[in-house]
């Protein structure tokens, strides 16, 4: 499942300032947009985490409130989003597919199952433009806070 290399030592938890020169300068500034991202549309938690076991290593679970958004696994000169989808949510990431990069479409269609139609998909972000798909796939799960209208 993992091809790029990350933070496995599970008692040795980094920390931030060795997460960033492990990520390198590109992958933290574009993990510090999404993050950007996610405080606009999201009351959004961030805590470090090591989940699932060795082969994923150190992340940020991200949650809006007490529920999960997505876990952000750090990997050498980079990130990879770890997205839970269930039947439901599959369905609205179905009737968006089309709208979605080449990269998205093909990790949504990798996802490892889960439901009869749900699954985890993982996505290692290599471009600005592909953060906002991801926000898009998060919001199939779980809906993005009302904006309060300009007065």
């Amino acid at each position: 499942m993992v091809g790029k290399k990350r933070l496995t030592e599970k008692f040795h938890q980094p920390p931030e300032e060795f997460i960033r020169i492990f990520m390198g300068d590109n992958a933290w500034s574009r993990l510090m947009c999404f993050e950007d991202m996610l405080k606009i549309n999201y009351d959004l938690g961030r805590e470090i985490k090591f989940p699932f076991g060795n082969e994923y290593g150190w992340s940020f679970r991200y949650v809006h409130k007490k529920t999960l958004l997505l876990y952000v696994f750090f990997e050498e000169n980079g990130f990879c989003c770890t997205i839970s989808v269930n039947d439901k949510g599959a369905h609205e990431v179905e009737n968006i597919l089309s709208d979605l990069q080449p990269g998205t479409q093909t990790a949504w269609n990798n996802r490892y199952p889960c439901g009869d139609f749900g699954g985890w998909m993982h996505y290692s972000v290599e471009a600005d433009d592909e953060l906002s798909d991801i926000i898009r796939l998060i919001g199939t799960k779980v809906k993005p806070k009302k904006r309060e209208a300009n007065v």
